[in-house]
């Protein structure tokens, strides 16, 4: 994670240039009738790539690594949960996590790999796995009580599926408030061929952190549900209710007392190396339990390529937005020696987390200081008004046959008054399923009546984030704003199952912020 990665062989990875011609042209349409019949066949991805709908299989709505293209290669990794030691800001804290760090270790593999990790569970709870943002078969993803029985104390349980696309994704337990631990890690898939142009790559997870040092998450939930809401102030002021920078409102919000990236804090960052000339290709994940970051590299452009994993047109930007759940790659060129902040903002919070970017021609310069925030935090801010997909598969206009099959709004509010959050007017797990059918062509329209800004996250799929623009980005966590904010996005049901939609911030989604998904094969 915080070492060093250079393109492999010594090769540079090279982008092809862009089809001009390509991007400009309207994606092929299909009769309505036809988009139907190749969804509910299961048609394999080779076959709808020239067709300009969303591929369509048994494993989620986006391009992946065809059944005749599996690699053979089966990765192993065993993954144990455990109480743990860490050390974090100078002091020692107790925590859980994988393998005895936070974060767990890196998992890499290739699409068309097959994974099979084993999780051994010593922890003094029951616990899972989800695999975020990769659709998996349904009794992989890690959800208790839904998809699996959760793996008991002393026990252990199998996970193992064909990764089928490319990303940057990140591996975390789904039982109760365990993410906001050290119960995280990276999950990295890389391409079969790579097209982008890098020379070296760091994997950077921002965090917030309160366990052991301020309490724990739970004493912090069931404080804010004491407190009505979180409305009152915390212990000491180190549990809610902190205001920093600028943002979204955040009544009811966790103020934590140390920010990381890489499991670092200020006082202990890690050390980004480049040399003058080279482009450095950063995987920003949020696996946080609560915060959303700005993030951006001091003296440096920000070249966004992917979002949640999934390939878009470059954007170059000051600084990025990360809701928890989310994850962005970006190509930072160095062109500017120095040592540089490289930092993470938490939005209406006080507090910073911070890497160092060091130039090899530079290795004799002073870091700036602990608490520096560079300017292009202010600077041009990424908007996902911005984002367009690079793949050919779009969902066909509205009007062309009709539009989705079926459109489900849903309303997010909650949190003032009793810490209760809810979707629709319901709290999970007291909460009616949203059912669908298999091959539908489903609409989610989300509308936020509530005071703080929610990161929803839909397992076994990915969808398209309607933007405007009729090429908005594949994701699969979006962040819906804040005081009347919408999110549209577009989504096949290929993948049969009972799936969790819920918001990331792990307090609401115990809080019920949540609903499962439901349809069958």
């Amino acid at each position: 994670m915080s070492g060093e990665r250079f393109a492999k062989a010594g090769a540079v990875h090279r982008r092809p240039e862009m089809n001009e011609a390509k991007i400009a042209r309207e994606p092929t349409r299909l009769s309505r009738g036809e988009f139907l019949r190749l969804v509910s066949s299961g048609v394999g991805a080779l076959t709808l790539s020239s067709c300009g709908v969303p591929f369509v299989g048994d494993q989620g709505s986006l391009p992946k690594a065809p059944r005749t293209g599996e690699t053979g290669r089966v990765r192993k990794h065993n993954l144990e949960a455990a109480p743990l030691e860490f050390d974090v800001g100078g002091r020692k804290v107790h925590t859980w996590g994988y393998d005895g760090s936070v974060p767990g270790p890196e998992i890499r593999v290739t699409e068309g790999d097959t994974l099979r990790a084993k999780v051994l569970n010593r922890l003094p709870a029951d616990t899972t796995i989800h695999w975020h943002g990769l659709p998996v078969p349904n009794a992989m993803d890690g959800v208790p009580h839904i998809t699996q029985p959760p793996i008991k104390s002393g026990k252990d349980f199998t996970y193992e599926f064909i990764m089928p696309t490319a990303g940057t994704y990140v591996y975390h337990s789904h039982v109760g408030l365990q993410l906001d631990r050290g119960l995280y890690g990276p999950l990295i898939v890389d391409a079969k061929e790579e097209e982008l142009d890098y020379d070296r790559e760091y994997v950077l997870l921002l965090d917030d952190w309160l366990d052991g040092v301020s309490g724990t998450p739970e004493d912090a939930l069931e404080e804010m549900q004491a407190s009505r809401g979180g409305m009152m102030g915390g212990m000491g002021g180190g549990m809610m209710g902190g205001r920093g920078q600028g943002g979204p409102g955040l009544s009811g919000a966790v103020d934590y007392p140390l920010y990381l990236i890489n499991g670092r804090a200020l006082n202990d960052p890690d050390t980004l190396k480049v040399r003058r000339g080279e482009k450095a290709r950063l995987r920003l994940i949020n696996p946080s339990g609560e915060t959303t970051f700005r993030f951006d590299v001091g003296g440096h452009k920000l070249s966004i390529t992917h979002s949640d994993g999934q390939p878009v047109e470059p954007v170059e930007v000051d600084a990025v937005r990360i809701g928890p759940g989310e994850r962005y790659d970006v190509i930072v060129e160095a062109n500017n020696p120095g040592v540089w902040q490289v930092a993470a903002t938490p939005e209406g919070k006080n507090g910073l987390a911070r890497a160092i970017l060091r130039y090899a021609e530079s290795s004799q310069t002073s870091p700036p200081p602990t608490n520096s925030r560079p300017q292009e935090l202010s600077g041009r801010l990424l908007s996902y008004s911005e984002l367009r997909t690079t793949r050919d598969e779009t969902f066909p206009a509205d009007g062309l046959f009709g539009g989705p099959d079926r459109t489900l709004d849903l309303t997010l509010s909650g949190g003032m008054g009793n810490y209760i959050w809810t979707i629709n007017g319901q709290a999970y797990p007291d909460a009616d399923r949203l059912e669908v059918s298999k091959g539908e062509w489903v609409r989610f329209h989300l509308i936020n009546r509530s005071m703080m800004a929610h990161p929803m996250h839909l397992h076994g799929h990915f969808f398209q984030l309607q933007n405007d623009t009729g090429r908005g980005p594949f994701k699969d966590t979006v962040l819906v704003e804040p005081h009347m904010g919408e999110a549209t996005f577009d989504f096949v049901t290929d993948n049969p199952g009972d799936w969790f939609f819920h918001c990331h911030i792990v307090y609401h989604m115990e809080s019920g912020m949540a609903r499962v998904v439901s349809y069958g094969g």
